[in-house]
């Protein structure tokens, strides 16, 4: 430490004391002035322009599996929907995760039931077909059926 003050002491000809209180000052003067010049977001402009995003979800009634497969996100005007549990949820807000590209784009236009309580990404497992799963996978599938309902707006039911 004695070596750290005598440098300081040599460079700058200021006591320890001194260099940090000119530190601090600038610290104090830069995040002022960063403020200034980047405020951070306003979340009433951030809640404002992602609802002008996003149209209203139109409600489908009772539909076929064969025509959830129209909403599996490969046309960008129509409505990103996959089903929980025979249950049509539109998960357009979430586009980057149930879009085309990705993680979970498997899942689109399709009941996933099976998949999303099995933890799946096989082709074979999307279905509304939960016949033989253990405690374990069902418990999962409440879980994700309660994470859709809360999370994004049911719009319809598989016929």
């Amino acid at each position: 430490m004695v070596i750290i003050k005598d440098i300081l002491m040599y460079c700058t000809n200021l006591s320890s004391t001194g260099v940090f209180t000119i530190l601090a000052i600038a610290a104090a003067v830069y995040y002022i002035i960063d403020g200034i010049y980047y405020p951070p977001p306003n979340p009433d402009v951030i809640r404002f322009l992602d609802s002008e995003a996003l149209p209203t979800p139109m409600h489908l009634g009772e539909i076929t599996a064969d025509k959830l497969k129209l909403y599996d996100g490969s046309d960008p005007k129509k409505p990103l929907l996959m089903a929980v549990k025979g249950q049509i949820y539109d998960v357009s807000q979430s586009r980057t995760l149930y879009g085309p590209g990705g993680p979970y784009a498997l899942f689109a236009g399709k009941e996933a039931s099976r998949a999303l309580a099995k933890m799946c990404f096989d082709e074979k497992d999307l279905t509304d077909d939960i016949s033989g799963l253990g405690p374990f996978e069902l418990d999962s599938l409440q879980d994700w059926e309660l994470k859709f309902k809360n999370k994004y707006v049911k719009v319809g039911s598989i016929i």
